[in-house]
């Protein structure tokens, strides 16, 4: 419990300061800071974290293949509440894609605390961001109106989607960075979730953190409730290794991530909904993670 809220606390704290200073700056001013996030901050995040934690190859096809199961389930469940989220699809697909996002900074706090896993959850991110990321750009793709040709285009030259895939390809040749280079990305890796906090705290209805509608509340019980529930009785009916089976239970119950925020203020889509629910998952989650984590030990 203890370590989760170490990270959770200061998570809401720096949301928190981006409503203090949500006056001090423009409208433009926090799309910018978004476009920043889009197009450098968070890549070098992304590429960071996949290129510095190599894929082992006897854990791939069982955490791969149940991280993919998990995220085609949120997006599935989370297409369910289509007739209680917004009128325009664009705007739907902007809160939608909080059904199948995960905090990443999260997931290893939390996986140490059911045995010496963070490997194991290194796979599993390395799998999930590329998959993540797809659905994400495709649905907001579509919400603007593309065709099928127009969205792979979209998914293709995504600052998100390459970072993820050439980590990946480092992170499996097992090829190190030059010095001088990775520490330049990991200095703007280290800007990435902060700033994007923050524009969250900036533009999230601090009104509506509380009250869960049947949109919100629906899509914040699918992220830390439902799809760790399945995940649960899917690892346990298939009876798979404690280490795996804890893995894909705590990926399962992860809050979802800042990045929706991101990618929504980037394609034009409503930014307070999808904004609201990230700071209505991280606060939940400082209950439902640690009773997952519980229930697994």
């Amino acid at each position: 419990m203890i370590p989760i809220l170490s990270v959770l606390i200061p998570t809401m704290g720096i949301i928190t300061l981006g409503r203090v200073f949500r006056e001090r700056l423009s409208v433009d001013a926090w799309r910018g800071i978004d476009r920043l996030n889009f197009e450098l901050l968070f890549p070098c995040l992304i590429f960071s974290a996949a290129a510095s934690r190599p894929i082992a190859l006897d854990d791939a096809a069982i955490i791969g293949a149940g991280v993919w199961i998990i995220l085609s389930l949120g997006l599935s469940l989370g297409w369910l509440l289509r007739p209680f989220g917004p009128a325009k699809f664009l705007d739907f697909a902007g809160a939608w894609q909080t059904a199948w996002r995960f905090n990443t900074a999260i997931a290893f706090v939390a996986v140490g605390a059911v045995g010496n896993a963070a490997p194991l959850m290194s796979v599993a991110i390395g799998f999930a961001v590329p998959l993540a990321n797809v659905f994400a750009i495709t649905a907001l793709s579509r919400g603007n109106g593309l065709g099928l040709l127009g969205v792979l285009g979209q998914i293709a030259r995504n600052p998100f989607f390459i970072a993820s895939v050439s980590g990946m390809c480092v992170g499996a040749a097992g090829i190190t960075l030059p010095g001088v280079l990775k520490q330049g990305v990991d200095y703007l890796a280290g800007a990435a979730i902060p700033i994007a906090l923050m524009a969250v705290g900036a533009t999230m209805d601090w009104g509506a953190m509380v009250r869960l509608n049947r949109f919100t509340g629906g899509i914040t019980t699918i992220k830390l409730l439902i799809l760790p529930a399945l995940t649960w009785a899917g690892v346990s009916l298939a009876g798979l290794p404690a280490a795996q089976a804890n893995v894909l239970v705590v990926f399962a119950a992860l809050p979802t991530a800042s990045a929706a925020h991101v990618l929504a203020s980037v394609y034009g889509a409503e930014r307070t909904l999808p904004a609201t629910l990230i700071a209505q998952s991280t606060l939940l989650s400082a209950i439902t993670l640690p009773f997952w984590i519980y229930l697994l030990t």
